[in-house]
């Protein structure tokens, strides 16, 4: 779960620099990266969580 929130603040500081005058296309790169990071962690948490469910059943 600190994983997800520490993502969102990144993803949060990326757009807020990017809204602060930065070239379109690089934001446009970083936006895209940190959604790529954001949904590697979603799916990682995902897997993890599946894996204790699996252990528990």
């Amino acid at each position: 779960m600190k994983k997800i929130v520490a993502s969102l603040i990144v993803c949060g500081f990326a757009v807020a620099m990017v809204a602060c005058g930065a070239k379109k296309e690089e934001a446009a790169a970083a936006v895209d990266t940190v959604a790529t990071d954001i949904q590697a962690t979603i799916d990682s948490v995902a897997d993890s969580v599946n894996a204790v469910v699996d252990s528990l059943q």
